[in-house]
């Protein structure tokens, strides 16, 4: 299955050991989802177009003169897409991935992104249809399953997202990402100590990870539990993240 996603542009990537913080920050489950998403589009718009100093811009009008001189080109209209995308051109990048599935109603490609940009269209029905038929096509596909899954927690199908991240976990027990998921809905939502139980179970998998680790203080502190969430904001410390970003932390765990 991973030659055929390749085919297509659509790769499978170990998000997990890809999602951190910088100077501190945690990053909220949107940001979590939009890491998911920039990986998966450096696929599709072609490494060796990344590896040059050209600005998106550039990049864009190079993808759309080649895609002039092959317009029926599904592969061309995908890269092209994604340079949209990148540029958060979501209604340019909507059309090419219309014309792509008027054509080829399963390619997965053009359904996993038109999901997502029409969810910045705030597109949420005609976006969770498509990740509905994604999943479909390639049932239990990871990122699938968290596209939809965050897609039901923005648009308040609550119930819908906290069974899709259950099912996350029982298809992928060793995904620290899936547990980090969970928590991350589960904080939002209030439900501290569940959120510090998934988080924990994150951190055991992937015990680096300063973005989990900064989750579970935030999650500790909720529950007045400040010794343990200096723990881990000395833990943070000597991961290397810097002291001076995490003084309001350290101020609510005295």
């Amino acid at each position: 299955m991973d030659s055929q996603l390749r085919e297509q542009g659509l790769i499978i990537f170990n998000v997990a050991s890809q999602t951190r913080i910088l100077g501190g920050f945690s990053l909220t489950l949107r940001q979590m989802r939009k890491t998911v998403i920039m990986l998966l589009l450096l696929a599709c718009a072609g490494t060796r177009a990344l590896a040059q100093s050209n600005p998106l811009r550039d990049s864009l009008d190079v993808a759309t003169k080649a895609l002039a001189m092959a317009p029926d080109s599904v592969d061309l209209r995908l890269k092209k897409a994604a340079w949209n995308i990148r540029l958060e051109q979501w209604s340019y990048a909507k059309a090419d991935y219309d014309i792509i599935l008027s054509h080829h109603p399963n390619n997965v490609t053009a359904l996993f992104f038109r999901a997502f940009v029409n969810e910045k269209l705030n597109r949420y029905g005609f976006a969770r249809i498509d990740y509905q038929n994604f999943l479909k096509l390639l049932p239990g596909h990871f990122e699938g399953q968290i596209g939809l899954i965050l897609l039901n927690e923005k648009d308040k199908h609550y119930t819908e997202a906290m069974d899709g991240a259950n099912t996350l976990i029982e298809q992928y027990p060793d995904s620290a990402l899936a547990y980090a998921i969970r928590g991350g809905i589960e904080k939002e939502r209030g439900m501290y100590m569940l959120a510090q139980y998934d988080y924990t179970q994150a951190i055991i998998r992937n015990p680096t990870n300063t973005d989990y680790i900064l989750n579970r203080a935030e999650t500790l502190l909720m529950q007045g539990k400040k010794a343990e969430a200096r723990r881990d904001l000395d833990m943070l410390v000597a991961l290397g993240a810097p002291r001076g970003t995490l003084l309001d932390l350290y101020k609510r765990a005295k």
